[in-house]
């Protein structure tokens, strides 16, 4: 899936001892590196993945739920651990949970590289998700254990610049690989860098952790939402094959949303919960991470299709089909300090409203473009989506962290970023089982692969322009000025 911002999950994991801001400036930059690369490695991966995907449908002989679970497996280990995995490094050590996050990432993309046969590779990208949910946070915790906080901010910019670059460049290096190699390439190729960043890592990045991480981790509330989620899954991608009577699928969706319920009691009872619910209610927060739900499901759920419409449909390498991507990035790298400044100015409201509803009609851009030949009209409608995308991020991404006080914004950010990856999950299962309803009801009128393909990418793409103007309705009616900063509160001696 394409990312429309890298996933700063464990600016919680950010505080740091005196002792751990004692490095050398040549250790600052070793610490840089490792994490660039622990998180490259990640973020490449998650980007190159759809641009490949039919082309391990049509290698493995495969069908379409089993190609959503292949997105589906990674984003589910992901959202259900990435909290508890920058809670673990905090307590355990970040570099200690930073090796182990990039050699369980490494490990798993061999194997899914020599996958036989789907279930294999879905296995694997499960565990690819458990090792991005521990490499992740730790990338930033390490350069925030490593930097002053005079010098965090330019040293932040620098990771998210390149995990932004690595994001932009997936679609179109995977597609190359595709076309040129093998779609196999793309998973191979994580061991390699691998390897750099565990060596620099052993040997120069010193370990941390944060002194006033005390009491146990909530694995019981991960297991929890990470049972719920995958009920949920199941049932609405099974729904596609079953149907939406099917006892199976019946059961699954009942225990997932129990689960979901049972999560949610557990955690308000919890004396270290990985969600604390207490900061919802502040109304900016909850409306801010509703409208996170329905944007980043709408873009999770729609980028899924987007190769598979320019490839089997209309004959496109999966070159060119990365490429289209590339004005989504552009735009988005070029104007997002821009859109930050203005939302700044005039409050993130109105951006909040506006950003959601040009990516709205970006969707029905593609919607009308999908039965185009002309490869132009596409990158028309994924630029609107980028400047929609553009308008949206910063504003949407301050207001989660000035929704709470300063103490608590890195586990804000890390609620917020799990919420869109929770919404990518669900909305993706869901509407592959209406496209799949879709597509096979046009194979009985048209006959053609080529229309159903079509029809199907059309009913995604309205879905999407649905969500996100419901994503801007919810802003509207939730969304207040932004409110002050609260007070820092004065940092205790032991954080000092």
């Amino acid at each position: 899936m394409i990312n429309a911002k890298p996933r700063p999950c464990a600016e919680l994991t950010i505080r740091a001892t005196r002792a751990d801001r004692s490095c050398s400036k040549l250790g600052k930059r070793w610490a840089l590196t490792a994490a660039v690369l622990g998180s490259t490695m990640s973020f490449l991966d998650e980007s190159v993945v759809n641009v490949a995907l039919p082309k391990i449908e049509a290698d493995l002989a495969t069908t379409l739920p089993a190609m959503q679970w292949v997105v589906n497996a990674y984003t589910l280990c992901m959202s259900a651990l990435i909290l508890s995995g920058g809670a673990a490094a905090d307590r355990f050590g970040r570099r200690r949970i930073f090796l182990i996050g990039v050699a369980i990432f490494a490990t798993s993309s061999l194997v899914c590289g020599l996958s036989p046969q789907v279930d294999v590779l879905i296995l694997a990208r499960a565990i690819q998700g458990v090792g991005a949910a521990l490499l992740i946070p730790c990338s930033l915790a390490i350069i925030g254990a490593a930097y002053d906080e005079r010098e965090r901010g330019a040293a932040i910019g620098i990771w998210s610049g390149a995990s932004a670059i690595a994001a932009g460049a997936g679609p179109l290096v995977g597609g190359w690989l595709v076309d040129h190699v093998s779609w196999r390439a793309i998973f191979l190729i994580n061991p390699f860098l691998a390897l750099p960043t565990i060596w620099i890592a052993l040997r120069h990045v010193p370990e941390s952790r944060d002194p006033t991480a005390t009491g146990g981790l909530d694995w019981s509330g991960a297991a929890l939402v990470f049972a719920a989620l995958a009920g949920m899954a199941y049932g609405l991608i099974a729904a596609s094959t079953r149907g939406w009577s099917d006892a199976a699928v019946i059961a699954a969706l009942v225990i997932g949303v129990s689960l979901l319920v049972v999560f949610v009691w557990h955690e308000k009872h919890s004396p270290a919960p990985m969600l604390p619910l207490e900061m919802f209610h502040s109304r900016n927060f909850s409306g801010v991470n509703l409208m996170t739900l329905l944007l980043y499901g709408a873009l999770g759920g729609a980028f899924f299709f987007v190769p598979f419409l320019l490839i089997q449909a209309h004959g496109f390498s999966a070159t060119a089909a990365g490429a289209a991507f590339l004005p989504f990035t552009i735009v988005m790298g070029a104007l997002s300090g821009t859109s930050g400044h203005m939302a700044d100015r005039v409050g993130p409201r109105r951006h909040l409203v506006v950003g959601p509803t040009v990516v709205a009609l970006g969707f029905l851009l593609l919607l009308w473009s999908s039965g185009q030949q002309r490869y132009w009209v596409f990158l028309v409608a994924l630029t609107v989506l980028g400047f929609g995308m553009t308008v949206t991020v910063a504003p949407l991404t301050t207001l989660v962290m000035n929704s709470v006080p300063e103490s608590r914004a890195g586990i804000a950010s890390g609620i917020n970023n799990a919420v869109a990856s929770v919404a990518s999950l669900l909305v993706l299962s869901a509407s592959g089982t209406v496209a799949l309803s879709v597509y096979n009801r046009a194979i009985e009128q048209h006959s053609s692969a080529q229309l159903a393909t079509i029809d199907m990418f059309r009913s995604v793409m309205l879905i999407a322009a649905v969500l996100c103007l419901a994503s801007a309705a919810v802003a509207s009616l939730t969304i207040r000025c932004s409110p002050a900063r609260p007070p820092r509160q004065a940092p205790t001696p032991r954080s000092r």
